[in-house]
């Protein structure tokens, strides 16, 4: 992974985009749409505070200068069209307030990204703001349903997944809301599972182990599973190697995966 994807709340805080033109503008309404306020001078934006700058400057060499002087006062620099001085990217932004959806390539295409963009567009309900909403709203609700850490993920994971009362991709996921909160517990997935790992290649997962990996509150692994197929475990999922630590007993209540290596005929 060539870059670390996060979200910057910079609502109210001061950001500055140096440059006229069609190069600027596009980051000053970006900065604006997300709360921020716009500083179009280097040396007032750092007096007030500033940790991020846009620079879309008409010379290069003025940009990179620019650049040099902004970084050097500790803040973070994207220089429009020359990925080689930019300290972080922007995406193409699919938004389904409150969801975002933020799709880059590490500065290699924004038209690649953009595609990809349209693509999910298509895919993703026009309500599904209003599912997170409310997946926010009745956060208490839902942990008195399921006062279970392990429990309270798998019964989500069911719902929210592909053919479940809120999957993500039915359009009428928020208005089965109130009577997936309402109904009876679903049984979540509980105990262990073994899964035997026939390649280092994560794309070769089936679809059963992906879902798996993606709920399980424990990993527990043989040598010679590859990193890249741990990668597609929760990111919060314990991970043990076997026979390097005691397992923990009587304390995992949600799902456990053992992953091992299969053996070659």
């Amino acid at each position: 992974m060539r870059s670390l994807p996060l979200f910057h709340r910079i609502a109210g805080r001061p950001v500055i985009v140096l440059g006229n033109g069609p190069m600027a503008e596009p980051k000053r309404r970006l900065v604006e749409r997300a709360g921020g306020l716009v500083i179009d001078e280097e040396k007032a934006g750092v007096q007030q505070g500033a940790r991020l700058a846009f620079i879309a400057l008409e010379s290069p060499e003025d940009c990179e200068k620019a650049a040099t002087r902004l970084r050097d006062c500790g803040v973070l620099v994207n220089v429009v069209d020359q990925p080689d001085l930019c300290e972080f990217t922007t995406p193409s932004i699919l938004e389904r307030d409150p969801v975002l959806l933020a799709i880059g390539t590490s500065g290699a295409s924004a038209g690649l990204a953009k595609q990809l963009r349209l693509r999910l567009e298509a895919l993703l309900p026009a309500d599904l703001g209003k599912l997170a909403q409310l997946l926010s709203d009745k956060r208490k609700e839902i942990r008195a349903k399921f006062p279970d850490g392990g429990e309270r993920r798998q019964a989500l994971d069911e719902a929210l997944g592909q053919g479940g009362m809120l999957d993500v991709l039915d359009e009428k996921s928020a208005a089965n809301f109130a009577d997936w909160i309402g109904g009876r517990a679903p049984q979540s997935a509980q105990g262990k599972v073994v899964l035997y790992i026939t390649s280092d290649d994560p794309e070769e997962l089936t679809l059963r182990q992906f879902r798996l990996m993606g709920s399980a509150d424990l990993i527990l692994y043989e040598e010679g599973v590859s990193s890249a197929i741990l990668d597609r475990a929760r990111a919060d999922a314990e991970r043990i190697r076997l026979g390097d630590s005691e397992v923990p007993k009587g304390t995992q209540k949600g799902l456990t995966l053992i992953l091992k290596r299969q053996k070659e005929a």
